[in-house]
């Protein structure tokens, strides 16, 4: 279960290195990941290989004649690259997908339970911020199960 937001940076080749927590439950099958776009947000997503083939068959079984569905399959799946952890438990970076997400130097690495998130970090401070405001001022597109959950 991947968790928690980390300041990384980006090396000169297009590497971040994974953050040692997260080394542990990546299995050896997990080595191999696929890095592709998030289609509402201009940030990456990560998952681990098995999990994204589980999610890959969901897309790919989307009705092709329904142009929002093709959208998401010409995006998501059109943008799935696969990346291997390196010895050094470092990623590169595709240069186009760093590109679409705007990723420099400084990163933030959000886990998201079964995937990852990479942002820029200030498009990610931005967002979260927007975020926020919007939480203050209204919450009545939440859906009835988050406005009964107790934290």
């Amino acid at each position: 279960m991947f968790r928690g937001v980390t300041e990384l940076t980006v090396d000169i080749k297009g590497r971040i290195a994974v953050p040692t927590r997260y080394r542990s439950e990546l299995t050896d099958e997990d080595k191999q990941l696929i890095v592709t776009i998030d289609t509402e947000e201009r940030c990456l997503l990560i998952y681990p290989y098995l999990t994204w083939i589980e999610i890959e068959k969901q897309i790919e079984a989307l009705p092709s004649f329904n142009r929002a569905a093709r959208r998401v399959q010409r995006l998501l799946i059109g943008h799935a690259t696969e990346i291997t952890l390196d010895s050094h438990a470092r990623l590169l970076l595709p240069i186009p997908l760093r590109e679409y997400a705007n990723l420099d130097k400084q990163v933030v690495l959000i886990g998201q339970g079964r995937k990852f998130e990479l942002w820029s970090e200030a498009h990610w401070a931005q967002s979260r911020e927007q975020w926020l405001k919007e939480e203050a001022e209204d919450n009545s597109e939440l859906p009835p199960s988050l406005l009964s959950l107790s934290l």
